[in-house]
């Protein structure tokens, strides 16, 4: 009775102390058609190392990446952890860490997120970060949230149809009983549509977001985008899923962007089936009290030593909640370290570095995959990582097929998209071997890799 330490004897006698005879009288309460008559319908109970024996035999049935060939991505990236990630943050002090309310016992957790909020804006190009959000959706729908409380009463929201599918019915989702009105830009070549964007675009609208790169991997053209925004007094909100990109493209900040959003699962976060993940949420100053979640600030102490403090937290714990921005409670604080010991480690040339690995290894499976019988490259813009592939064969049974030589092959589009019904979603990372790519062509082919 590891996990139960009350014995029966400890039982009876809490009873007897509170005057009843048995554990049922203390649900005397609940009406009679109410309750259940039977046991839980549960099997029997096992012991610690047989618990441990079925869990091990589930897990063997996953599909790992150290064990099959993943060519996925879609919001969440097969990059490599060093080890010494791992290492820091199972320290005491970070992980039994809660929020720190008291700074002079807390100074470690506010400077690594102090560190964290600077490293964003660095790449991000932007003024403010907060200490983050649960993940790269709900960032984005906080950041809609954001513009419509910031824009004097514009209730429009446009939204690109290029966005992460999971982005967008996020915002859905936080906008359902609001007076907010959103809107779909349609395609145009896997990118926003600009001449509907300008058609699109009135003094209602109060935000334009988009994908930078898009959930197809192409990269947006964010400085026009921006302008036609700008030049009806909206906000430009630009979501970034794979946040690598930023090491090799100009920053959102740079080209015109009023806030950045996006997932930092890409630095140090390893996968875990989708989750947990880490938003971060970028703005210009103008927006620093309207951002959602909380900010650590740097100061001096009476003895002139440097010092973190909490600067300003508007979520609902802190504030009358009918004055929050959010009711945003967790700032993901081991996935802050995580990512913020990953960007100290690669620095700002060796993260350049991997992300021109990347893109050029995606480059060299898209020109191998387009050589061949029966596969097109669906969207010719510039990319990252991610492409589009238009298949003849049924993009099920390709999956099948290649499953069955143990290779994840991407992501199927025709859920979320009727009009790429035959399109594959190909996501390549430095995880992924010229021999991996080789294979993985031969075998889309018709060939056998195994």
């Amino acid at each position: 009775m590891r996990y139960l330490p009350h014995t029966d004897v400890d039982v009876q006698q809490m009873l007897d102390k509170i005057g009843v005879s048995n554990i049922d009288e203390l649900f005397s309460g609940v009406p009679e058609d109410c309750r259940l008559k039977r046991p839980l319908d549960l099997p029997a109970a096992k012991s610690e190392s047989e618990v441990l024996l079925s869990l091990r035999k589930l897990a063997e049935q996953n599909a790992t990446t150290s064990q099959w060939d993943s060519f996925l991505g879609g919001g969440a990236y097969n990059h490599f952890i060093p080890s010494v990630i791992d290492q820091l943050i199972s320290r005491s002090e970070f992980y039994t860490a809660y929020t720190p309310y008291q700074p002079e016992i807390s100074q470690g957790t506010l400077q690594a997120i102090f560190e964290f909020q600077t490293l964003i804006c660095q790449l991000t190009g932007m003024d403010v970060a907060n200490a983050s959000m649960y993940d790269g959706a709900s960032a984005c729908a906080e950041a809609v949230l954001l513009t419509v409380r910031a824009g004097k009463k514009r209730n429009k929201v446009l939204l690109s149809n290029a966005l992460p599918p999971q982005y967008r019915e996020t915002v859905t989702s936080y906008c359902r009983y609001l007076n907010v009105e959103l809107i779909d830009i349609p395609l145009n070549s896997g990118t926003t549509d600009q001449d509907k964007l300008i058609e699109l675009l009135d003094d209602q609208v109060a935000a334009v977001v988009v994908g930078y790169p898009n959930y197809f991997g192409l990269v947006e053209d964010i400085a026009a985008i921006a302008e036609h925004t700008h030049a009806h007094g909206a906000r430009l909100v630009t979501a970034v899923p794979e946040p690598l990109a930023l090491a090799l493209f100009k920053s959102p900040g740079e080209l015109g962007a009023d806030v950045v959003v996006g997932e930092g699962q890409s630095f140090g976060v390893p996968l875990s089936f989708g989750g947990p993940g880490i938003g971060f949420f970028a703005v210009r100053k103008k927006d620093m009290r309207v951002l959602p979640g909380r900010l650590v600030g740097e100061t001096l102490d009476q003895d002139g030593q440097r010092g973190f403090v909490l600067t300003l937290a508007t979520r609902e714990q802190h504030i009358r909640r009918e004055k929050a921005t959010s009711n945003i409670c967790s700032n993901q604080g081991l996935c802050i370290l995580m990512v913020s010991i990953y960007l100290a480690l690669h620095g700002k040339q060796g993260l350049r570095q991997l992300a021109e690995v990347n893109y050029a290894k995606s480059a060299y499976a898209r020109e191998k995959i387009s050589q061949l019988d029966g596969f097109d490259v669906t969207f010719s813009g510039e990319s990252f990582n991610e492409f589009v592939v238009t298949c003849q064969e049924p993009v099920a049974e390709l999956k099948k097929r290649l499953e069955q030589q143990h290779i994840l092959a991407g992501i199927s589009l025709g859920r979320d998209y009727s009009e790429l019904e035959n399109g594959l979603l190909i996501c390549v990372t430095e995880q992924n071997s010229r021999e991996q790519i080789d294979r993985f062509v031969k075998v889309l082919a018709g060939g056998d890799a195994r």
